[in-house]
């Protein structure tokens, strides 16, 4: 077909046809429910958030009532402390990295001219895992059964279940499952950027929200993973009285504020520079200029997010460590500043440099950065080690934090709500309600939280729900509970202007008179994205390639026919984005939300205790996982390769490490890893602080050397296999390659018992002793894995039997051997570390 189709109008009609055949929405309530276009599903990301935010809100609003005066009875203290522990974590955990995730699932493919993020059906099952997650853990306080151990549930208070009821296992449980969703989104957040870029958008040019976005999924791979093994180690104490935590028997508490730290300061930068990208994509375009110091911000971006993994002990000040410790992590905590106000400091010489437009959405960014400057100053106040143990644990602190949160989180995303609104609705919302909101948010969040610096200074400590009169801060609670009412009296008027925007007239193309590629979109288009995928050239395609927009409508660009009546985008190459492949994207499915309530079958069942069920769960899931796979991925094309436009031809298949497929693979496996290095940390951590590691005594032997040894050569012959069944398949050896396929399955299988034998043909009691509970746990690990191993590597086998790979379409045996390649080195650690260590000191 022809590329310029705007030469013959029937042919272009023709062509929009095949697109709405493909890219309509889907009719039904039940198809809409299992839509997976990125678009719609990051709607419902936004609003689900939205109301979890709204809901933790009210939360807060209570316990401010219940503090606004000396003594006062209106909570007790049990309510009061679900109260500030589902505040918490809901906002942590259902708000802020929910609500970057889905504004990105949003912007991204509009920001880098593609028509969908590569893994859409992905993006569903996460938007799922986290409903359902999140709805399990919110409603917990309906039924008295909410956790009451804070956001951060430090043992032993939590570890043991005479002090803390079911609630500590509902919030484990279920915000383990939404961190699932968190990982989930990191993967198609990271392989979007990095593979679906338009043509000649390099790395240095790419919008700065994109890299922005990078920088966090990035973090979440290395964040998120050590809490999930925290996790698993705080629920196997609960559950199993395996006693990692517990002192008494070697364990040390000290362990979960590390795995919890070492995920809870990069959360606050990890929800902190999504907010800053939305300033550096509008600051832009109401300055009328380029972004002053765009290299220098990619790399304060990239500085900030190293830094943050370097703080986590700042929040242990007060645990006694040595000071030496307190010295590093001080001067770290302090280090951090630098990259932020890099920042900070080039987005104020851009509108320096610039004509300013004010509008609602720069009023809501300058607004952010001033409260998050005095955020900032107070977290240099709590870097200084002395400082902080007059503060820690005081309303100093919950003020410096929620002046962190406000500023750098909340108000950017309600400037990014009013720039970006256009773009999601072909609405504007109102200037005049949007700037009395703003004005009401601002002086509420001062009003709220100034106060508690003092209090905090005066003697309140945190998470009291009530206290004397005379300690002489009940005008300051007082002053801070007004605020928080005046503060959610501007979240009202959001509501309501967002409620009153379907009955205003749309706005036109590109309102603010933007530069970056999201704004090719129209009002009235459908949901197939832009016309044609287009070349870029520069920063700001609209303000700096002539008749750019033109192009782009007329199809002038790449891909602009649906010959096949397909959902496809381009796949271009990780540096210079050459074009490498179309890809081809799953349609709507009800898979990913049949895997996402299998899958939080397994964690509500196994919080009740009902082990049999979450046993069917997870065989449920299981099956539903293989069937997705089978039937949705690396599918074989009808043909070999497509036209893109300007005489550029495509193919429809790739494999290997120019693969989106194999890129996932490859991020999820180094989630997986960090979340192993989380539990091998805990191992060496009680070796390091317990002097009886490992003890002596019946229960207490190690589990020797042989079967270590014997499991770590059967693992390593079934990677072989699988290396080896790789290349030999790519030769055309098919046969020969289902051999050794099957020999690696065998080979998998047989590391099973052999990593469990030396434990238990030893006789280690996990319930005694840290020692035996962290080998039981490391060989579980491990050899969890080589299950998983041996059912990728019989899947592979049997995609060859049924004749869906073949030597030209290999993707299967290729991303297996990527997981195989992280089994090995989890193998080799684990037999390693509990075989020879430290008994071979």
């Amino acid at each position: 077909m022809s590329l310029h189709a705007q030469d013959d109008p029937a042919l272009r009609e023709a062509q929009e046809d095949r697109l709405r055949a493909v890219w309509k929405p889907p009719e039904g309530l039940f198809l809409r429910w299992t839509d997976t276009n990125n678009n719609r599903v990051g709607v419902w990301y936004v609003l689900t958030a939205f109301g979890f935010m709204l809901f933790a809100g009210v939360l807060a609003l209570i316990m401010r009532a219940q503090l606004a005066a000396p003594g006062n009875d209106l909570v007790n203290a049990s309510t009061f402390n679900q109260l500030f522990t589902l505040h918490g974590s809901m906002m942590m955990f259902l708000f802020a990295v929910p609500m970057f995730e889905a504004v990105s699932i949003i912007l991204l493919p509009q920001l880098l001219g593609a028509r969908d993020l590569p893994f859409p059906r992905l993006s569903a099952f996460g938007y799922w895992s986290f409903l359902i997650g999140g709805v399990f853990v919110a409603g917990s306080i309906f039924f008295d059964a909410a956790p009451d151990g804070g956001w951060f549930m430090y043992p032993p208070f939590t570890t043991r279940t005479d002090l803390s009821g079911l609630g500590a296992d509902i919030w484990m449980l279920g915000l383990s499952f939404i961190e699932v969703s968190s990982v989930a989104a990191a993967v198609e957040l990271i392989v979007g950027v990095l593979k679906c870029r338009p043509p000649g958008m390099r790395l240095n040019l790419m919008p700065l929200y994109a890299w922005y976005i990078l920088v966090v999924a990035v973090m979440i791979l290395f964040a998120f993973p050590p809490l999930i093994a925290g996790d698993l180690l705080f629920e196997m104490e609960r559950l199993l009285g395996w006693p990692f935590f517990d002192a008494a028997k070697g364990g040390d508490p000290i362990l979960w504020q590390h795995l919890f730290w070492i995920f809870g300061h990069p959360e606050v930068y990890i929800v902190f520079l999504p907010s800053i990208a939305l300033f550096a994509m509008l600051i832009p375009t109401f300055a009328q200029r380029p972004l002053v110091g765009y290299p220098w911000i990619v790399l304060a971006a990239v500085g900030t997010a190293f830094l943050s993994f370097g703080l986590w002990v700042h929040h242990m000040f007060a645990t006694g460590l040595p000071k030496i410790s307190l010295a590093f992590f001080s001067a770290a905590s302090e280090a951090v500043a630098i990259p932020t106000a890099v920042q900070i400091f080039a987005f104020i010489a851009t509108l320096w440099a610039g004509r300013v437009v004010w509008s609602t959405p720069l009023l809501y960014a300058v607004g952010s950065v001033a409260i998050f400057v005095i955020g900032g100053l107070t977290g240099v106040m709590v870097a200084i080690a002395p400082f902080d143990w007059q503060a820690h644990d005081t309303y100093f602190i919950v003020a410096h934090l929620h002046y962190v949160l406000i500023g750098g989180t909340l108000l950017p995303l309600f400037g990014g709500l009013y720039y970006y609104w256009p773009l999601i609705t072909g609405k504007k919302l109102s200037d005049r309600i949007g700037r009395t909101a703003f004005w009401v948010l601002f002086a509420g969040a001062n009003l709220t939280f100034f106060p508690m610096h003092l209090s905090g200074l005066m003697g309140m400590p945190r998470r009291v729900f009530t206290y004397p009169a005379e300690l002489g801060i009940g005008n300051l609670n007082l002053a801070s509970t007004v605020g928080s009412y005046l503060f959610a009296f501007g979240v009202l008027l959001v509501c309501v202007d967002l409620a009153l925007s379907p009955r205003r007239a749309k706005s036109p193309r590109n309102p603010w008179n933007a530069g970056t590629l999201e704004w090719l979109a129209h009002p009235d288009d459908e949901d197939w994205g832009i016309r044609s995928v287009p070349l870029i050239e520069s920063r700001y395609p609209i303000w700096e390639q002539k008749d750019f927009v033109q192009k782009v409508d007329e199809g002038r660009f790449f891909l602009p026919d649906a010959e096949e009546g397909r959902r496809e985008t381009i796949v271009t190459s990780v540096i210079d984005a050459r074009p490498v492949q179309v890809l081809r994207l799953g349609a709507p499915s009800a898979v990913p939300m049949m895997t996402a309530i299998a899958l939080g079958s397994v964690f509500i069942l196994t919080t009740y205790h009902l082990y049999t069920l979450a046993l069917v769960g997870a065989a449920a899931t299981l099956a539903l996982v293989l069937y997705w796979l089978w039937t949705g991925t690396a599918e074989i094309p009808e043909k070999e390769e497509k036209p893109i436009g300007h005489g550029m031809v495509m193919p429809l298949y790739i494999s290997g490490g120019s693969a989106t497929g194999w890129w996932a693979m490859f991020i999820t496996m180094l989630a997986d890893a960090t979340a192993f290095s989380g539990l091998v940390f805990g191992y060496y951590f009680f070796w390091t602080v317990r002097p009886e590691f490992p003890p002596t005594g019946p229960g207490f032997d190690g589990p020797g050397v042989l079967w270590p040894m014997v499991a770590l050569a059967l693992t390593a012959a079934s990677w072989g296999a699988t290396v080896a069944a790789r290349e030999t398949h790519a030769r055309g050896g098919v046969g020969t390659a289902r051999i050794l396929l099957a020999f690696g399955v065998v080979a998998s299988l047989a590391a099973i018992p052999a990593g469990l034998a030396g434990p238990w043909l030893s006789g280690m009691a996990p319930k005694l002793h840290v020692y035996p509970a962290i080998v039981w746990t490391l060989a579980i690990w491990t050899v969890a894995h080589s299950g998983v191993g041996a059912i990728a590597q019989g899947y592979a086998l049997a995609r060859s039997i049924a004749g869906r790979m073949t030597p030209r379409y290999d993707a299967d045996v290729r991303n297996v051997t990527v997981f195989m390649h992280f089994m090995l080195f989890t193998a080799v650690v684990t037999y390693l570390t509990i075989g020879l260590f430290p008994e071979a000191s």
